[in-house]
């Protein structure tokens, strides 16, 4: 007796969701949803929290606001982040500053917590909007978010 009461349960449970798939087909045809993915990526955008990859941002100067505290790389769970830094002289304080080399992102083992953006003190890091990170070479899926020749801005400490 069990055996045909859990075949009636599992049509009437099929039944069920085919009945709310059927409402949303129905009464939502010009609020769709659905994204047609390639073929739209110039209309493409995605929401403000998505989270797609960390990035530093340069102004037109070359310039941005990492101090290399490397409470970043701290936070990280998992050692996403490393950050190469030495001491340099400051040409305006005549001092020996710790200034960065490479701030270097391992996409490829970033779990997109996010701790490290909330750790960061001068807002340095940010999420981008990149959301195509497919590759055939994972080694390309590190990289350095700090440009060649970028300085600290002023102002920042």
């Amino acid at each position: 007796m069990s055996y045909f009461g859990d075949i009636y349960k599992g049509i009437k449970t099929l039944l069920t969701g085919m009945s709310v798939t059927g409402k949303v087909l129905v009464n939502n045809k010009d609020n769709c949803i659905t994204q047609q993915y390639p073929d739209n990526r110039e209309t493409l955008k995605m929401f403000d929290r998505f989270r797609g990859e960390v990035v530093m941002p340069h102004d037109e100067n070359n310039e941005h606001r990492c101090t290399g505290c490397q409470k970043c790389e701290i936070a990280c769970p998992n050692g996403t982040i490393e950050i190469i830094w030495d001491r340099k002289l400051d040409e305006e304080t005549g001092k020996k500053k710790k200034m960065i080399d490479q701030h270097i992102y391992h996409l490829s083992m970033c779990t997109m917590c996010g701790l490290c953006i909330e750790a960061c003190p001068t807002d340095a890091i940010m999420w981008a909007q990149n959301y195509e990170n497919s590759v055939y070479d994972r080694s390309s899926l590190t990289k350095v978010l700090n440009q060649p020749g970028s300085k600290i801005m002023p102002g920042v400490e």
